[in-house]
């Protein structure tokens, strides 16, 4: 579970949103605190950037005053009582001095900062104050550490605190400057000490650059920092298991007998939950809890409660076990094509006697008089008896008595709001009954009526499971709800369907917004995301061309003036960047723009981007090349055969160990080898298909064979089948490359990659990391056993996730918490891949059809 992606669904019901646009009831300006809603003073500029208001000290011609490009900025942190001082504090010392600075204006913002995941290189920044030169950094830092004295705020992990107040400091970029990392993305940097663009590094930790002097008044703050160790206590930390924004999580074994502990971590102000609690005061509860019902056999122990700098410990006994999520990758009989009807009701007859168990565990809690409030497959460790259960995590249990909601939970169990006491563990308990079978349930989050459908499904592919374990289920799932099972368009029932996702589509568009133009994944949020092919204005428009819809005018003119200039930071690549937005704008006839897209990527150092179809140089070379042979252009030819030849040249260099690279169309070898494909197809190059053959080598190299027979990428600690990074992808490339050579080492590759992509279930729907994905594969491969039953299965599969969006069909995003309009996981990229399968016309860039007739006749 991405943890990332639950504050993006803060904001709307239907889609993933920006916190900022968080309504909390009333006007903006409301919301906000009172500073923030100050007037601007005169010879000053403000503006939002993302969740920041900034002011900016004018000239006499009124642009900004020049300041440095990068230096020594120093970050307030603040919790909620002390925030409207923090705020007013700075202001009232930064605009006398005309020292620029920018804060979070209002206290939703501030919250969302520091919630249990949000991001540990952002957390506690609530102002951020930008001094002209270190003898100016010392003068505030001084006068305004005094002024701030008695305020508190989370510790700003990737900073270096001054004495012991919400004041820290850091060296980093003041301008949005950008340059390529050694991975190959566009990244925020500064100069280092020879003037070159390097990445300005973020992480949770405080570094200061190799070029960097420390000035010596920060030297005792650095020692200071350094002082508080792990050394003195009766623990050896071994592992750490889990990181949040409220702490660690961190195996060791207890000096004193040898024990095995497990030491949980809360930091002061940080990790808040829904109801403003912090990662100590969780801590706590959680450790009350424990203490209320230890003794019941089904919870670990308490061993310690102790304090270490301004961290709060809890130690508990290490409970042995797996966590309940982690077993359906072994055991879920619908990862394989054709499941066997024993290894079925085996399991079903596992999963009913496991979720028994949970049942008398959540029943022993009730007992003793709470609630665990925070019941899902992650919070439940099976033991090795495969009988007996534990669980785990209690920092959001409460006492019965207090009759309250949840204030944290796992997406996929969060009770709706009314919901309390015991009954937020019945829902959970409803929720796991049909999850253990098909674990897709968060998307109730959506529409819980949708657990009717998902019973269905279950009784069809489970056919032992008892009919009242589902009934009851779905039954308490919906109760007070008022609806029912959601009314959609079948994806089989085709053309209807076609016509039913266009329209969802451009129902969802926004063309009056900045950021972006139809909603999808939250990737859409960063720099180019609501731009680009796989997240952004771009794949929807690609996906509703090739699919034959009516032209969307008012959305082409959004993506022409969002590109006229396009954003400072904006990726380069063909999925993440601007190569992408200039292939498809030339595809709807936007010609000169896509040219001066492709001329402001040749301007950069396109030299150094990552080798990959997603952001990098195979991508890149695609849409060089293309745009060659159609203006006939000799500097985009010659440009796109450097590409290539980088390529084969990166490509003759001693492979790394299969475990340090990734694998994949979109970020692994699969994709140069694409490229290096098409240019064999456009110059004849010997070189250019052996170099080809390497690349897909490569990434076989990565892939392992299943039970199921299927072959899939390795990653280390999971197999993905999936198209974007996994097995299927290759698979496509391997398909083209058939056509031109003869290799039995792919030939038998293909076979199990086909295997991989007809398993009876897959996580997600979307096209890059779900379903979709196989059925693009499945209508578009040459192989004989790709059979049209195959393909069926697929298809019907896909309406295991299908929603309904104003009363059109939709599908959900990634993580499914909210539903998606965009190519790489939402509605668009379903189209694509059923219309595919339909006609055999519609495609992904550089992977047309492969000239066998359409699949499945008239109707699918």
């Amino acid at each position: 579970m991405d943890k990332r992606y639950e504050v993006y669904a803060l904001a709307d019901r239907h889609f993933y949103e920006t916190p900022d646009r968080l309504v909390a009831g009333g006007r903006q300006e409301e919301r906000s605190f009172e500073t923030a809603r100050r007037r601007v003073p005169e010879g000053w500029a403000s503006g939002r950037i993302g969740d920041w208001l900034a002011l900016t000290p004018l000239g006499a011609d009124g642009t900004p005053l020049p300041g440095p490009a990068q230096g020594w900025k120093i970050h307030a942190s603040a919790t909620r009582a002390d925030a409207e001082r923090v705020a007013a504090t700075v202001w009232d010392y930064c605009v006398p001095r005309r020292i620029p600075f920018k804060f979070v204006p209002a206290p939703h913002l501030l919250h969302l900062r520091n919630t249990k995941y949000a991001g540990r290189d952002t957390s506690g920044k609530f102002v951020t104050v930008y001094p002209a030169d270190e003898e100016q950094l010392h003068r505030v830092m001084r006068e305004l550490g005094r002024l701030l004295e008695g305020c508190e705020g989370p510790y700003i992990l990737t900073d270096l605190r001054w004495y012991d107040g919400p004041l820290y400091v850091r060296y980093g970029a003041f301008a949005r400057t950008f340059t390529v990392d050694e991975r190959g993305s566009l990244v925020p940097a500064v100069r280092d000490g020879e003037g070159r663009l390097v990445p300005d590094r973020r992480a949770p930790s405080f570094q200061v650059p190799e070029w960097v002097t420390l000035p010596a008044f920060l030297a005792p703050h650095l020692a200071a920092r350094n002082t508080t160790t792990v050394g003195e206590l009766p623990y050896r930390i071994e592992k750490a298991l889990h990181f949040s924004n409220g702490g660690g999580v961190y195996a060791g074994t207890d000096t004193r007998d040898g024990s095995r502990v497990v030491l949980k971590e809360g930091r002061p102000h940080a990790g808040l939950a829904a109801d403003g609690a912090d990662a100590i005061t969780r801590l706590r509860r959680e450790k009350e809890a424990l203490e209320r019902v230890a003794g019941t056999g089904v919870v670990p122990e308490v061993r310690d409660w102790f304090t270490l700098g301004d961290h709060r410990f809890l130690v508990m006994d290490f409970v042995e076990g797996r966590p309940l999520n982690s077993m359906f990758a072994e055991r879920h009989p619908l990862l394989t094509p054709d499941p066997d009807p024993d290894a079925i009701a085996r399991y079903t007859a596992w999963a009913v006697r496991i979720h028994g168990a949970v049942e008398r565990a959540v029943q022993a809690l009730h007992e003793r008089g709470l609630v665990f409030n925070d019941l899902h497959v992650f919070n439940i460790m099976v033991a090795p008896d495969d009988e007996s259960v534990f669980l785990i995590d209690f920092e959001a249990a409460a006492p019965a008595a207090e009759n309250g909601r949840q204030v944290v939970a796992h997406p996929g169990f969060f009770a709706p709001p009314d919901r309390t006491g015991t009954d937020v563990d019945r829902y959970a308990l409803a929720c796991l009954r049909l999850a253990l079978f098909l674990p897709v349930t968060t998307l109730f989050v959506v529409d819980r009526g949708k657990a009717a459908h998902l019973a269905e499904v279950i009784a069809e592919q489970f056919p032992d499971v008892p009919r009242e374990f589902l009934d009851e289920a779905v039954a308490e799932i919906t109760r007070d709800a008022g609806v029912g099972a959601p009314a959609f368009v079948r994806p089989s029932d085709w053309p209807r369907s076609r016509d039913s996702m266009v329209r969802a589509i451009l129902a969802s568009a926004t063309p009056e917004r900045e950021d972006r133009l139809f909603p999808g994944d939250i990737a859409q949020f960063e720099d180019g995301g609501g731009l680009g092919l796989a997240h952004g204005a771009a794949g929807v428009l690609y996906a509703l061309a090739g699919t034959g819809a009516e032209r969307y005018e008012e959305g082409e003119r959004w993506l022409l003036d969002r590109t006229d200039p396009p954003p400072a930071g904006t990726p380069l690549g063909l999925y993440d960047g601007l190569a992408g937005v200039a292939h498809v704008l030339d595809r709807l006839g936007h010609r000169q723009r896509a040219l001066d897209l492709v001329g402001t990527i040749l301007a950069e150092r396109w030299q150094n981007l990552s080798w990959d179809l997603r952001g990098g140089l195979a991508g890149l070379g695609l849409v060089l090349g293309e745009l060659a042979d159609s203006t006939g252009e000799s500097e985009l030819r010659e440009r796109a055969e450097e590409a290539a030849d980088l390529l084969v040249r990166r490509l003759a260099e001693p492979r790394p160990e299969p475990r340090r690279r990734r694998a994949g169309l979109l970020r692994g070898a699969t994709g140069p080898a694409l490229f290096l494909l098409r240019q064999y197809e456009r110059t004849g190059g010997e070189r250019l298909l052996a170099a080809a053959r390497e690349a897909l080598s490569r990434d076989l190299e990565c892939c392992v064979v299943q039970k199921s027979g299927g072959l899939e990428v390795d990653e280390g600690w999971r197999t993905m089948p999936y198209l974007g990074d996994g097995s299927v992808g290759v698979g496509m490339v391997l398909d083209d490359f058939a056509a031109h050579a003869d290799d039995a080492e792919f030939d038998t590759a293909r076979a199990g990659i086909l295997t991989a992509a007809t398993s009876r279930f897959y996580a997600q729907p979307g096209l890059f990391q779900g379903r979709a994905g196989m059925i693009l594969h499945l209508g578009r491969t040459t192989q004989p056993a790709a059979t049209d039953r195959r393909l069926a299965e697929q298809i019907d599969g896909l309406g295991w996730y299908a929603m309904a969006y104003e009363g059109q069909l939709a599908f959900p995003g990634h993580q499914m918490m909210r539903l998606s309009m965009d190519l790489a996981t939402g509605t668009a990229g379903c189209l694509l891949a059923l219309d595919a399968a339909r006609s055999g016309d519609a495609h992904l860039p550089f992977l047309p059809p492969l000239g066998r007739s359409p699949r499945l006749g008239s109707a699918i």
